[in-house]
């Protein structure tokens, strides 16, 4: 596929990669060598980006520390026609980037998203990685209806429109949350395509700490499912207050049916209070589902406004 009349950027986001980021580099100019390769080094204390503008990308800094906050940067500061995200640390199979790239004008898709497929026959997920991303990705398959086989990967192509729609508001490595969500939630053409993926090199150490970055995530998924599907949400909280007020308030009622005596005051009161916060909790869900639908139609006008990609 021709792809020279595009402009091409490739994203690498790098805190102390650099053992890794000159290889990464490299292997991008090789695999596509009309891409523009941007290296963001957020606040490396080594000679990252010594090393990255030595392997010939572009390099950039962003001061405030996050991955999120990189890309909401890079998204904010590059034009482009294509955009293409990859880690700087190495595990990802650079070569496979044309293949996103082709992927994307295929469709024309607004998001690829690279599955990891191990290379190696050792396990290149830390303990508890591979369990945690795989909830995530049932949660999110079920909640927004879009099959999602590898949302916390760091390896994706995006189109024009996608990038300057895409709000941006997460900063450390939640980011890739919310890039699948808000695929999802504005329904752009997305697909997946599996891509290699390995151990680090010998000497490089992961930044993502399993416990830490592991509950943000799951945090920013219960605000964006909150935010995104309030009346799921709000339905089942008002379904499990409802089955609990009716569970403490049947026997109440079974007794005065039978004595015609309410001998249990406290827990017929506790009853009939959860019942009514069932009906308000039905009720706030309906109401914020009309916010949202008017929030879907501003976000889906302003993605429109910006030109697809041509198809090929």
């Amino acid at each position: 596929m021709n792809t020279d009349h595009l402009e091409i950027a490739a994203i690498v986001p790098c805190h102390d990669e650099e053992l890794t980021v000159g290889t990464v580099v490299r292997d991008l100019r090789e695999a596509l060598p009309q891409a523009t390769i941007y290296v963001y080094d957020n606040n490396s204390t080594d000679h990252t980006a010594k090393v990255a503008a030595e392997a010939g990308a572009v390099v950039r800094f962003e001061s405030r520390k996050g991955k999120g906050n990189v890309v909401r940067r890079a998204f904010s500061d590059i034009e482009a026609d294509v955009y293409l995200m990859i880690d700087g640390d190495d595990t990802y199979d650079a070569s496979a980037a044309p293949m996103l790239v082709e992927t994307l004008l295929s469709g024309p898709y607004d998001h690829v998203l690279g599955c990891r497929v191990e290379t190696q026959d050792t396990s290149s997920y830390r303990p508890g990685h591979a369990w945690g991303n795989a909830m995530f990705n049932r949660v999110t398959s079920v909640a927004f209806g879009e099959p999602v086989t590898d949302m916390l990967s760091g390896y994706r192509a995006f189109s024009r429109r996608y990038v300057k729609s895409f709000p941006a508001n997460s900063e450390e490595f939640e980011i890739e949350t919310e890039l699948t969500i808000h695929a999802a939630s504005l329904r752009v053409p997305q697909t997946e395509v599996p891509v290699g993926f390995k151990d680090r090199p010998e000497g490089s150490e992961s930044k993502l700490s399993t416990f830490r970055d592991g509950f943000k995530i799951l945090g920013l998924l219960g605000h964006l499912l909150l935010h995104e599907r309030p009346s799921l949400v709000f339905s089942l909280a008002s379904a499990l207050t409802l089955l609990l007020g009716l569970g403490l308030g049947l026997p109440v009622v079974v007794d005065f049916a039978q004595t015609g005596e309410v001998d249990r005051f406290p827990t017929a009161i506790l009853a009939s209070s959860l019942v009514v916060i069932s009906v308000l909790l039905a009720a706030i869900g309906m109401v914020l589902n009309g916010v949202l639908r008017g929030r879907q139609e501003m976000r889906r006008l302003a993605y429109l406004q910006l030109p697809a990609l041509p198809q090929s």
